[in-house]
């Protein structure tokens, strides 16, 4: 092993290296940044294309320490660079990704031809494109996109000074996030559910006011800090090899007969995904307990957003919400709720499967 030093995505990093893993394997299993993608593993299929000192190169034949002191850009990294803005657009208009194995290294590849080629013609960006390889498209899209971008070029400064978090392991500081949280997109998907409280609705409407003890209620949840309505905080989730703790704040409001609020947003920076959320709540009284009523509306992009289908994020939420409001009760009545670090999804597919066969 030997200690390495090299900028991902504008951080600076140490790690200690073996010296034959390969840069693709490091960034992958290290820094948890996924979007490289491996294929041949002998630098032919383009797959897992990158920047190196601002020039594209396989990732799979380059060893980690042979990168020391190097600048290593991922796609994760250009997210916000303008000429990688236009070509996703590019590529979605025009169709140019079916199973996106390989897309990562082809946009590398395209932003490389948009800036160093600016008159290339078809030809020319289809010799360009010849160590990329697409198994799906037949690179009839991939090439009308990248002449749609060079045809109307965008700026060509880019923002790549700027850090991108390489590790959720390593960087745990909360996400910047507006005071006031935005509003929810109009066709963001929409929950309603009930949590049962065995308590007076006087007692969870004074509970559900306390940021701290309804965090301790909520498997996976950490609170870092509040201050007046806004709160910061973390969420730890696990669905078997795929883990991810999301970091960020909220705003919270309170409101006549027992009516609330909460907006807020969240990113994992290991995968990048982002979460956004609105919820409302009521608390009303059922027999001698209490029904909290919750309205969420929520939004998830990036990779992570393949378990935001309804039905899945619909069945966790009902279990999660019933966690919740069983710690509550017992947190009311006096006795103690062991804390759960991580939300594991496997637990709750396996309670949602024993509900199922329950009914």
């Amino acid at each position: 092993m030997s200690s390495v030093t090299l900028t991902v995505n504008g951080a600076t990093l140490t790690a200690d290296v073996a010296p034959r893993v390969h840069l693709a394997d490091f960034l992958r299993g290290h820094c948890l940044l996924t979007g490289t993608h491996l294929g041949c593993e002998h630098g032919v299929c383009g797959a897992c294309t990158l920047l190196i000192d601002g020039q594209p190169a396989r990732s799979c034949i380059a060893f980690a320490a042979a990168c020391a002191g190097k600048d290593i850009r991922t796609i994760e990294g250009l997210e916000d660079d303008p000429v990688m803005v236009r070509l996703r657009a590019a590529f979605t208009a025009e169709h140019a990704l079916q199973c996106g194995y390989c897309t990562p290294g082809m946009l590398v590849t395209a932003r490389d031809i948009v800036l160093r080629l600016p008159d290339a013609d078809e030809a020319r960006i289809r010799l360009e494109l010849a160590g990329n390889l697409c198994r799906c498209t037949g690179y009839g899209g991939i090439v009308r996109a990248i002449r749609s971008v060079l045809a109307d070029p965008p700026e060509r400064a880019s923002p790549l000074a700027r850090p991108v978090p390489v590790s959720s392991f390593a960087t745990a500081t909360v996400e910047d996030v507006p005071a006031a949280a935005q509003a929810m997109p109009a066709d963001a998907p929409e929950l309603a559910l009930s949590m049962r409280v065995a308590a007076l609705p006087e007692a969870v409407w004074q509970a559900l006011q306390d940021p701290r003890l309804v965090a301790e209620c909520v498997p996976g949840a950490q609170l870092i800090s509040v201050e007046g309505n806004r709160i910061e905080g973390a969420l730890a989730t696990s669905f078997g090899p795929i883990q991810a703790r999301f970091i960020g704040a909220a705003t919270v409001g309170y409101e006549a007969d027992r009516r609330g609020w909460l907006r807020g947003e969240g990113r994992d920076s290991g995968s990048g995904t982002r979460m956004s959320g609105e919820a409302r709540f009521a608390v009303r009284a059922d027999g001698a307990g209490s029904l909290v009523d919750l309205a969420i509306s929520y939004a998830l992009r990036g990779p992570l957003a393949q378990f935001s289908r309804g039905a899945l994020v619909r069945a966790f939420a009902a279990e999660i919400v019933d966690t919740v409001g069983r710690n509550l009760a017992a947190r009311l009545s006096g006795r103690a709720v062991a804390p759960v670090k991580t939300l594991g999804m496997f637990g709750l597919v396996w309670r949602v499967v024993l509900r199922w066969f329950g009914r």
